[in-house]
């Protein structure tokens, strides 16, 4: 009986590890990123947004779907095109998005907005080639109830907020000590538009007396959300120190992957004896 709790056990701890969100099954029509240029979706034109004359912006807002079996999140995305005549005519001026965008980016070395589709870490989490990029206040709803317990997810700075941390930029001041600035992600969990609790991590932290504790994250962390037990949406949002009369001056970005994961210890030991160890067990209960 032991022997057969033993397995079962272990065959649910395999199943927690394969019901990760990992986006590598996303395809890229193009590039190395996708802010949503390419995928499908509902398109509405706004003349003269910013007054007469000022031409008009196309705006796509569309969805993508990542994971398999139980565990497929929904990610929204809001794409933008600017124009110089009305109707979406005319010569194209530059496009923004806002949402979620995912990427294969490795340029980790280099600053602004430029490089916006840059995680730190300089790959997904473990090595792997694809991760999400945030923008702004975001969500990503299940298309089945996912229980937390016992999983969580890896997050990571993008290089422009660590840049932009680290040294400022005409927008954003550097992060110091003496100012106690912070970088904070909220994570909340949603279960039928109820409020299952909050998780907080910081992406950046100045606030201790030892200067030995000061970080700028720039590695994939594991944030465990079994606080927020079942869910069905997870709502995500930053906030910063640095913010003025406009909102947040620290670039409204942070990286994500493996959503749904367990933690990096219980995944070493799934990976590197859990087969074996399920084997024995097997073995021992036949004799």
């Amino acid at each position: 009986m032991k022997t057969h709790a033993c397995v079962i056990a272990l065959l649910a701890a395999f199943s927690l590890q394969a019901s990760q969100i990992t986006l590598e099954d996303l395809s890229f029509a193009s590039g190395n990123h996708e802010n949503g240029e390419h995928l499908t979706g509902t398109e509405t034109i706004t003349n003269d947004p910013w007054g007469p004359g000022s031409g008009s912006i196309v705006t796509k807002n569309s969805t993508f779907t990542s994971g398999s079996g139980g565990t497929i999140g929904i990610f929204q995305n809001t794409y933008n095109r600017a124009y110089d005549q009305p109707d979406g005519e005319g010569s194209f001026q530059y496009d923004f998005w806002s949402g979620w965008a995912y990427s294969r980016v490795t340029d980790n070395s280099t600053g602004g907005l430029a490089n916006q589709y840059s995680a730190k870490p300089g790959a997904g989490q473990g090595g792997s080639q694809t991760y999400g990029i945030a923008g702004g206040p975001v969500s990503v709803s299940f298309t089945a109830h996912q229980n937390f317990n016992g999983r969580g997810l890896f997050v990571a700075n993008t290089s422009y907020a660590y840049f932009s941390m680290l040294d400022g930029d005409p927008f954003s001041k550097q992060f110091t000590g003496g100012d106690e600035d912070w970088f904070l992600l909220t994570i909340e969990g949603l279960n039928n538009t109820a409020s299952t609790g909050t998780v907080n991590f910081y992406l950046a932290d100045f606030r201790s007396e030892d200067v030995s504790e000061h970080y700028i994250l720039d590695n994939w962390s594991f944030i465990d959300l079994s606080p927020l037990g079942t869910v069905d949406t997870l709502a995500f949002t930053l906030t910063s120190s640095d913010t003025g009369s406009f909102g947040m001056n620290t670039p409204n970005f942070f990286a994500i992957d493996n959503i749904g994961a367990i933690p990096e210890p219980g995944t070493l030991l799934l990976l590197l004896g859990g087969a074996g160890v399920l084997f024995s067990l097997l073995r021992k209960n036949r004799t």
